[in-house]
């Protein structure tokens, strides 16, 4: 059984298909739990999205933007945890993952860097110029 959002039900919002489709990827995703991650607010609009990819190298990182969705993988390559090694305990992942954000309209990704085992990944929301459109109205026969 499939739960909808009350909120686009209302007769007053036509055309939000496609935002509850992306609401709905959201949730989804946000259940993923790693790597952690924060997002916080910088000037003008913009975000930063930082993930915690402690082990990662630059070229087992990859952030990929198509269309809204802006995803962040990692992928481990073999490296020194081969067979050989006997862990008493581990504790630090090892394994690969892909996270992906939902971005508004007209966020653009400006950069990304890592430093000291944090992905930063910069976003910004250039201003939208605002239009007023004027609707000629016609008479019917």
């Amino acid at each position: 059984m499939t739960t909808r959002t009350l909120l686009f039900d209302s007769p007053f919002l036509l055309g939000f298909d496609h935002t509850r489709g992306l609401i709905e990827r959201a949730q989804r995703a946000a259940t993923e739990g790693y790597p952690p991650y924060n997002v916080e607010a910088r000037d003008e609009g913009g975000l930063r999205i930082t993930l915690a990819v402690a082990g990662f190298s630059p070229d087992q990182l990859e952030v990929q933007v198509e269309g809204e969705m802006l995803t962040v993988s990692g992928k481990r390559g073999e490296g020194p945890d081969g067979p050989d090694r006997a862990f008493l305990h581990r504790g630090i992942a090892a394994r690969g993952f892909i996270r992906t954000f939902i971005l508004a309209d007209g966020m653009e990704v400006e950069g990304a860097v890592l430093e000291h085992g944090l992905l930063h990944v910069d976003l910004a929301r250039p201003k939208a110029e605002r239009l007023v459109q004027r609707i000629p109205i016609r008479t019917g026969g």
